[in-house]
């Protein structure tokens, strides 16, 4: 059999990716670029990106073609792109990349090759392909992967000492090596001095007059040298993403990476297989997630809170020691010791203070929201809401006035009675009060009671 797992530590060896991204992506259907679908909440180019800035000395090279200007735009200064229009193939692509590196003072001494629609290869993998060619110093060490399912790659044809000699096309297999289970996924390290005197020699495809990058292999072989490989153990690390059936397997995979990384850093999974959470969030240890969770983009979230059934958090800055019952939150703060719902909605720009409670039904937006009570049936937008104030059940501030967003003042210990209406711009003074049903169109001074439509002082 053969070996699995060289030496994998990192090389000191100057590495640099070429990703390449360029190709349409008909079967996506899609106006938006390929490489640009979320999986996890990431796009797919940017978690290969990612990994590839772990892994190369110098920034990554992006070949770009189809909807070049969405994906210039999603890759900005992380690595450099380079177009490829006409689009004539993997070894054209990798030409065409070249200018990228002749603005280097020196050329670097590999060259990492693979696709931007395999966004689950892990940087420790390509770590050992990185170290199994510098060891050996052949000119293409590549990764193979063992599946039954050949998903349309190429076979692997080696020869009795191990070595590669040639990767032939799923149209171009003869009986015998269809069968062959090891397959090509397009996973490569070159010697980058060797590469691009190699890329020169590639003569294009009769059939499709295009430059195919797994010449490279016979040509390394005519020439003598050895073309090693590594033979991956996770058939899903290599799984390409070309419709969106693949795009929901990859973000299952990844879902079950994820949440098994939460659970082994101590945060608790009622039911794994329901509970979605991105690649960008962050949980601390001693929280459990209920069933039916979406915890999303940048979302970060303390430790020892329970969050769900049935909740989504976005972009989300959770303390401790929160509860969120089958609510949404949504680009705002939440401190810690605060209940929330169930059925409630947190909107974008609210900051709920320590210590706070809201009940089931309640929707904020753009509010700073004391250490105060807001039961139910309630919406309050641009608002401050001191400590110890009570929001009673159907209170709503009238905040737009058909032009602008207008704020709402609740001081320290204000009553604000069940069913008002708070008509912005508008104060309830500390300790205030309002009866239910009030309509309060003006300043209400501290201590006071108003009540009525519109609401005036009850006169002592």
């Amino acid at each position: 059999m053969y070996p699995t797992q060289p030496a994998d530590a990192p090389t000191s060896v100057p590495t640099r990716a070429v990703i390449l991204a360029a190709g349409k992506g008909t079967r996506m259907k899609s106006k938006l670029a390929k490489v640009l679908h979320l999986v996890g909440g990431k796009a797919m180019l940017d978690h290969i990106l990612s990994t590839m800035i772990e892994v190369s000395t110098i920034a990554p090279v992006v070949v770009i073609g189809h909807e070049a200007d969405q994906v210039r735009a999603a890759v900005g200064n992380r690595a450099d792109c380079v177009m490829q229009m006409p689009q004539l193939g993997t070894g054209h692509a990798v030409m065409v990349a070249r200018e990228a590196f002749e603005r280097l003072a020196d050329f670097p001494h590999q060259v990492i090759v693979c696709y931007a629609d395999m966004p689950l290869t892990r940087a420790e993998t390509f770590r050992k392909l990185s170290a199994l060619q510098a060891e050996s110093q052949a000119p293409i060490a590549l990764l193979t992967v063992m599946n039954d399912n050949p998903r349309g790659f190429g076979r692997i044809v080696r020869g009795g000492n191990g070595d590669v000699l040639a990767i032939v096309e799923e149209v171009a297999c003869t009986p015998e090596q269809f069968r062959i289970r090891e397959l090509n996924p397009g996973v490569y390290c070159f010697d980058g001095q060797w590469l691009w005197q190699a890329l020169q020699k590639i003569q294009p495809n009769p059939q499709k007059g295009e430059y195919f990058l797994t010449d490279l292999v016979e040509i390394a072989n005519s020439e003598g040298r050895s073309v090693k490989a590594i033979v991956s153990d996770d058939i899903d690390e290599v799984i390409g993403i070309n419709n969106r059936v693949d795009l929901a397997d990859a973000a299952a995979i990844l879902r079950k990476r994820i949440n098994r990384m939460h659970m082994m850093n101590g945060v608790t999974l009622i039911d794994p297989d329901s509970t979605y959470i991105d690649a960008s969030a962050m949980i601390a240890p001693d929280t459990t997630i209920l069933p039916n969770t979406h915890i999303l983009g940048n979302t970060v979230v303390g430790g020892d809170c329970i969050i769900g059934p049935n909740s989504l958090l976005r972009n989300a800055i959770i303390g401790e020691r929160v509860q969120i019952i089958q609510s949404v939150i949504e680009d705002s703060q939440v401190d810690e010791d605060v209940k929330v719902g169930p059925f409630s909605r947190i909107r974008t720009g609210t900051h709920v203070h320590a210590g706070a409670y809201i009940g089931n039904f309640a929707e904020m937006k753009n509010t700073q929201f004391g250490k105060a009570v807001m039961g139910h049936f309630s919406y309050l937008g641009d608002a401050t809401v001191g400590d110890k104030a009570n929001i009673g059940c159907g209170t709503i501030t009238c905040n737009f006035d058909g032009v602008n967003k207008n704020p709402t003042i609740i001081e320290e210990g204000a009553f604000v009675g069940s069913d008002s209406l708070l008509v912005a711009p508008v104060k309830i003074g500390k300790k205030a009060r309002t009866g239910a049903g009030a309509v309060v169109t003006k300043d209400i001074p501290a201590n006071e009671t108003w009540v009525g439509v519109p609401a005036k002082p009850i006169k002592k």
